[in-house]
């Protein structure tokens, strides 16, 4: 039997490592067929792992070094955080883990610091910082438009930009937006929801209505950005997959200097009526190879929300891709039916 022994700083770190009532740990040794245990002595707290087979045992301890990294960071480990890191180091990509949690994008008003928790989570943030416009795609909860509103925070803090500018496609998910009561401000709040959230979180809610009546925060729909020229200004496009072509280049076209744009979206959650084509889907193929424009593609993988988001997604992907499958064998059989039917006619 093979062993590895991992130091720990303290007990308290210990403890979040191994979770509520171990559920960390458990997750590790069912994932890499190991046993871990917790020692303490006169040279300090320290994790062992165990194990028949050394390349499992290896593994498992990259793992807990991982997850005490992650730590300090944190006031305590998800489960979806732990079983990320597996993934990753069943999948072989450990070096993409080094450093994942010590790159602080802000501080939110309660102290907690906003960082990536995830490789893909990463990339999107890298690319924002290095170019100019960048589309964020992938499934919901991988923290596409909460991390685009942080790096907006930081950039407004750091006086990159002058404010920030928030909107989103007023498309209706089956429902009217003309049997919602009130104001038009009132019909459009509830498709502006998720920024307001994101926005309390990160600047407080005094701190936030104060930033929106100097006009250094402005949130409005996507159709009130038609006719002007944004100077100086962090501006994020949600739910772009919503957005017609017209709009989405009428969006695109708004930028003036020292502007930055981050435009996220989610392609399998479309809303557009009658099958039109979306402005996000189109945009992507447009402007590939453009310079300073990136696109990053975010997997189930990414997901940060309730464990049970990602699986989901992955039942709904499974199923999509059956009736892709389905539909792909009917047609070639009717044009099967076809040909023959035209040859018994000649």
């Amino acid at each position: 039997m093979e062993q590895r022994t991992v130091k720990m700083e303290c007990a308290e770190l210990t403890a979040r490592l191994f979770g509520s009532y171990d559920v960390n740990v458990r997750m590790l040794e069912k994932a890499f067929s190991v046993i871990i245990r917790n020692r303490s002595g006169e040279e300090g707290d320290a994790v062992t792992v165990s194990g028949e087979d050394g390349e499992s045992v290896r593994m498992a301890e990259q793992a807990v070094r991982y997850l005490a990294d992650m730590a300090k960071y944190n006031e305590e480990l998800s489960e979806q955080q732990v079983g990320y890191v597996i993934d990753m180091l069943l999948a072989g990509k450990e070096e993409e883990l080094s450093g994942l949690e010590r790159d602080c994008i802000c501080i939110t008003t309660r102290g907690k610091p906003i960082k990536a928790k995830t490789v893909g989570q990463k990339r999107y943030v890298e690319a924002i910082t290095k170019n100019t416009v960048v589309f964020g795609i992938g499934p919901a909860g991988t923290g596409k438009t909460f991390l685009a509103v942080a790096m907006a925070v930081k950039a407004l803090r750091e006086k990159q930009v002058s404010r920030i500018i928030l909107t989103r496609p007023a498309i209706e998910a089956g429902e009217k937006l003309g049997f919602l009561p009130g104001d038009l401000q009132s019909k459009i709040d509830p498709y502006l929801r998720p920024l307001y959230d994101a926005l309390f979180e990160l600047l407080g809610a005094e701190n936030y209505q104060r930033q929106l009546e100097k006009g250094i925060i402005e949130i409005a729909p996507l159709a009130y950005m038609r006719g002007r020229t944004l100077d100086d200004s962090f501006i994020i496009l949600d739910e772009a997959q919503n957005a017609t072509p017209e709009q989405m280049k009428m969006f695109l076209t708004r930028l003036g200097a020292g502007a930055k744009a981050v435009v996220t979206g989610d392609l399998t959650q479309t809303d557009l009526p009658d099958r039109q084509k979306s402005g996000l889907a189109v945009a992507v193929k447009v402007l590939d190879g453009v310079e300073d424009i990136a696109v990053h593609a975010f997997s189930d993988r990414d997901v940060v929300r309730h464990k049970l988001v990602q699986r989901i997604i992955r039942a709904y992907e499974k199923y999509e891709k059956s009736e892709y499958e389905k539909q792909e064998k009917k047609k070639q059989y009717r044009a099967q039916r076809k040909n023959e039917t035209e040859g018994d006619k000649r």
